[in-house]
């Protein structure tokens, strides 16, 4: 298999609430559940960073596993994909942490469309598809 067929293969899964409601009971503008999947697919990155010193100078490290980094390298491609509840969102978070997937789990916090902090996306990856479809195989895209 080529070197370009391999990198084309490492994604990032974006899973989001397809049943969030504002605080009225409608649903959920569609900018906000944008920013919820922008927030997820960076956290993945900035939860393992460190912020460190050298010379005075301030910088973010952060390691990074060998799809994260081909994923950086090359088109960073990612997938919307939809659940139904709070409780498949955390599904989807606890298979990928028990597969040792990098993933982040955003909570927004409640002070513009929700009543109350709320559970809203999840990233699965950057991985190899192969892995990222024993989580995320089933749902369809957003």
């Amino acid at each position: 298999m080529s070197e370009e067929r391999i990198h084309s293969n490492i994604k990032q899964m974006i899973v989001m609430r397809k049943d969030l409601k504002n605080k009225q009971g409608h649903k959920v503008r569609t900018g906000k559940l944008i920013a919820q999947g922008a927030h997820a697919s960076s956290k993945v990155f900035f939860d393992k960073g460190t912020i460190v010193t050298e010379n005075g100078d301030k910088f973010l490290k952060i390691p990074l596993t060998d799809e994260m980094e081909t994923w950086l390298e090359q088109k960073f491609t990612k997938i919307a994909l939809k659940v139904n509840s709070e409780d498949e969102l955390l599904a989807k978070y606890k298979e990928a942490q028990d597969l040792f997937v990098p993933c982040a789990l955003v909570m927004d916090a409640g002070l513009t469309e929700f009543e109350n902090p709320t559970y809203t996306a999840v990233a699965i990856g950057p991985a190899h598809v192969d892995v990222l479809n024993k989580i995320t195989g089933e749902l369809s895209t957003f």
